[in-house]
């Protein structure tokens, strides 16, 4: 006889085998508005193929079976090679396969970027660490387009859409990933206090070769095929370096990775501590410029930070939704709670407007807006990715003492939420990178202040949160910079409300405006807004459609 003390009930996994694309409406709306229906049918095979419990459970097998370091071989040679679990090859080939990685570069076509954002968004949903190396080769796609030798022999592996993982020069590779170096221990975000030091070989120059000497404290995926790295010239200052793992004479070049970085979240990706032992690179740009041809790359991993805290918001507030529809208590199911709603409500405002703002930046970016790409951009990495976070803990609570559990996709929401805020800048970095933008296209700051403006047409709590901005804007710098934080948080929330007021259901804009920019006490914690003001059926409705 087996012995059994109690039976099992009231219990539920997490949400699996549905379709993540066809289960959100205001993402197809996103596309639909930007032009991109053409990407639909695509997207609704890849939502499906990422909500199937074989793609969660890769996911899960990746993210518990964290990279090895192999630094040396068995007689003590180096090898400084990263092995993975293959589930993390398997979700790489799923994403590159899409074409997500150039999808932006390939064409004119409208609606390309929004395309990606959903790309992006669906597979953040599902793991998020392998959209590390994805946006890095991507960002880096615009930049290596101006070395015309790099280009020619790298450019058809950029665009391919075939996952290599073999550790090969990349002349005997299908496909390449490119990696990004700048923070050193001394400096961080201080890009310019970078002690690595880069020798000409010969004459130098553009295009010229050099040697790297120094170390990287964050060396972002250490096995991608080559790396852009900033280190001083002698002359020239912070000068930015295309540092391939491999040398063009075959051999490896002398880059060693120290050790891994044993990381809170994000843990099926590698991250690194390396030292450059006169490691050979191109200089990419003119010497000196380092610190711009980065920053360039920076803005659309910026824009990755911001799509990527918007779907750990996506899936959890599905979860949540999910499972509180099923779990009973006090007689009814969690979902029908009075309080429990009022959160429910509260998260899934959260998640929509963090899509419109993401979906705004990306055709900000599309169309070479630099209101929106260079102002808007920190703004909204600040903002979405903080509230991530937030709402990662708030997920987990509705699940309990389960969402603690460090097994199954709730915990590991709230474990990658807050890399994002930090990876790319982290929140001083953002604000200050706010009104710098302000300082130097001044017009750029009119214009987002003249479409904002028009969005808020005649809502008098948008029109207050607009002149807030404006009072602040006119405050000296020093005074300003104080005020940096408030700042941004104030341009985030009043274009998240602007956007909702153009482009989402009126129930859902209005629910969001009285509670971000009218309510005195919100912001405390999320579900203290006044729920009886809302349409909270439609709002969970809308934000997971039953079924």
């Amino acid at each position: 006889m087996i012995w059994q003390t109690h039976a099992v009930s009231n219990q539920y996994d997490e949400l699996q085998d549905y379709n993540l694309f066809d289960t959100d409406p205001a993402l197809k709306e996103a596309l639909a508005r930007a032009g991109a229906g053409w990407a639909t049918g695509w997207l609704a095979t890849y939502g499906e193929r990422l909500g199937r419990a074989e793609t969660f459970e890769l996911a899960e097998r990746a993210n518990h079976s964290p990279p090895q370091l192999q630094a040396f071989d068995r007689r003590g040679r180096r090898l400084d090679r990263v092995d993975f679990h293959p589930s993390w090859h398997a979700l790489l080939a799923l994403y590159r396969a899409q074409g997500l990685v150039s999808l932006p570069f390939e064409s004119e076509r409208p609606g390309r970027w929004a395309a990606f954002l959903a790309g992006f968004y669906l597979h953040g949903q599902v793991e998020a660490g392998t959209l590390c190396p994805a946006t890095m080769t991507q960002a880096a796609i615009p930049l290596l387009r101006k070395e015309p030798a790099l280009w020619r022999q790298l450019g058809d592996r950029l665009l391919s859409r075939d996952h290599d993982e073999r550790d090969l020069p990349v002349e005997r590779k299908r496909s390449v990933w490119i990696g990004m170096g700048m923070t050193e221990k001394q400096g961080g975000s201080d890009v310019r206090a970078n002690a690595t030091s880069a020798t000409p070989v010969g004459a130098g120059g553009r295009g010229g070769e050099y040697l790297l000497r120094g170390h990287k404290w964050f060396f972002s995926a250490p096995m991608s095929d080559a790396h852009l790295v900033v280190a001083q010239t002698r002359d020239g200052g912070p000068s930015c370096f295309y540092v391939p793992r491999w040398l063009p004479d075959g051999g490896r070049n002398a880059v060693a990775i120290q050790r891994l970085k044993d990381k809170v979240g994000n843990r099926s990706n590698s991250s690194s501590e390396v030292e450059f032992h006169d490691a050979w690179g191109l200089l990419m740009g003119e010497p000196g410029r380092g610190i711009p041809t980065i920053i360039e790359m920076a803005a659309h991993t910026r824009l990755s930070c911001v799509i990527g805290s918007a779907a750990v918001m996506r899936q959890g507030v599905v979860q949540a939704i999910g499972y509180a529809r099923r779990r009973m208590a006090f007689g009814k199911p969690l979902a029908e709670q009075p309080l429990m709603r009022a959160v429910l409500a509260d998260l899934a405002l959260e998640s929509e407007a963090a899509l419109w703002l993401a979906a705004r930046l990306a055709e900000g970016f599309e169309n070479e807006e630099p209101a929106w790409k260079r102002i808007a951009t920190p703004a909204a990495k600040f903002w979405v990715c903080k509230r991530a976070v937030e709402m990662a803990g708030e997920i987990m609570e509705v699940f309990g003492g389960n969402g603690y559990v460090d097994a199954g996709p709730v915990s590991r929401l709230f474990l990658e939420a807050p890399v994002n805020s930090i990876w790319e800048g982290s929140g001083n970095v953002m604000c200050l990178d706010v009104l710098r933008a302000m300082q130097r296209e001044p017009e750029a700051w009119l214009r987002l202040l003249d479409e904002l403006e028009r969005l808020a047409g005649d809502e008098r709590r948008l029109l207050a949160a607009l002149a807030d901005l404006k009072a602040m804007a006119a405050l000296s710098p020093p005074e300003l910079e104080v005020q940096g934080r408030r700042f941004a948080q104030q341009l985030a929330l009043t274009a998240q409300g602007c956007l909702l007021r153009e482009r989402a259901p009126q129930a859902m804009a209005d629910a969001f405006i009285s509670s971000r920019l009218s309510d005195s006490h919100w912001g405390r914690v999320m579900g203290a807004q006044d729920a009886r003001a809302m349409d909270v059926v439609f709002l969970l409705g809308r934000a997971l459609p039953a079924g």
